[in-house]
């Protein structure tokens, strides 16, 4: 079959779709990794708990994050009173206990007793953003800061044993049946030849918008910037008094974020199975990797990038586009290898 104007125009349609759900991943790896270092292998998972939360709320069901985000709400609680009582520090565990415990519970319960009602479509939305953005600070809190001084390769290990859990967690939370989620909207727009969906538009306009919402976070607010003098220098910015607790717990809020907000809008394109996450944030990972797990603007030009690969390549390969996309990261570490200055991590 060749390829005419109307077919390549659908391709780079989806591809841009795509890509910008790519790119919000990216950029939460990116995110992740600049200022903890770890390596954020169980993002997916946040992506596929944002659709599959939302596809049971549809069905008047609570999902299964609500049962999720209540244990770690308390075996946070657990470790938080353990270090109080081992530092002897009790003047900020109530605020403490307020953040990790209070908060996520009063989300949860919110959820449960919402849940069997006929709710609005953006009510919906809201609630399934919120109880799985509540899981990101919390996974921080119980899986990776009682180890953020640890190396690169043991957060590495932890990240495969989190997204393992997750996996499992996800299966006997949503089933192995996949979900997708009502499109946000049935209209499309035409120019001239092309037709434009408008659920493609409202992907990509709102990826924008939360890229360009990020980039005012981190340019004109002083978490932001504290954020940013994290990435660049951990140890200087723990002198002039930034928190790497602090901000390796907004860093996963902000990561599971865009997860979940990927996950809402990824729901009306494909469908999605408890499984689907891992595949999609490996795309993510190589547009990640493409802008050197450093630069932002670099890992959202390699995830369109990669979006625009898997659409084309499906159309003359089908049967090889995921070998296609993931061979596009050799090349790219080939050259990083090369052009990189190599030395030992500090201890």
């Amino acid at each position: 079959m060749a390829m005419d104007l109307s077919i390549a125009t659908l391709l780079t349609q989806d591809g841009i779709t795509n890509g910008a759900i790519y790119a919000l991943l990216a950029l939460a790896l990116v995110l992740v990794f600049a200022v903890t270092r770890v390596i954020f292998v169980p993002a997916g998972e946040f992506v596929t708990y944002g659709t599959l939360t939302l596809a049971a709320l549809q069905l008047g069901k609570p999902p299964g994050t609500v049962g999720l985000l209540s244990g770690l709400a308390l075996v946070a609680g657990i470790l938080e009173l353990c270090s109080a009582l081992r530092q002897r520090e009790w003047r900020r565990l109530p605020k403490r206990l307020a953040f990790y415990v209070g908060a996520p519970l009063l989300i949860a319960g919110a959820v449960q007793l919402m849940a069997p009602l006929s709710l609005a479509f953006p009510v919906q939305i809201a609630l399934t953003v919120g109880i799985v953005t509540a899981l990101g600070p919390l996974l921080y809190r119980v899986a990776y800061q009682p180890l953020a001084e640890a190396s690169v390769l043991v957060l590495l290990i932890v990240s495969v044993a989190v997204h393992f859990a997750m996996l499992g967690l996800g299966l006997w939370f949503f089933g192995a049946e996949g979900s997708r989620t009502p499109a946000f909207t049935n209209a499309s727009l035409r120019l001239g030849d092309m037709t434009i969906s408008g659920q493609s538009a409202l992907v990509v306009f709102f990826s924008l918008v939360l890229i360009g919402v990020l980039y005012l976070f981190f340019d004109r607010t002083l978490y932001g910037k504290a954020l940013r003098a994290t990435a660049l220098n951990r140890v200087g910015a723990r002198l002039v008094g930034v928190s790497p607790t602090l901000a390796g717990s907004t860093t996963f809020t902000l990561a599971a974020l865009l997860g979940a907000v990927s996950g809402v809008l990824i729901g009306p394109i494909t469908t999605i199975y408890y499984d689907s996450g891992f595949l999609i944030s490996l795309k993510g990972f190589v547009g990640a990797i493409i802008g050197g797990l450093a630069s932002y603007p670099a890992a959202a030009a390699g995830s369109l990038l990669v979006g625009l690969l898997e659409s084309f390549s499906s159309f003359w390969a089908s049967a090889f586009k995921e070998v296609i996309v993931f061979t596009l990261i050799i090349p790219v570490l080939l050259w990083r290898s090369l052009t990189a200055h190599h030395h030992e991590e500090e201890e």
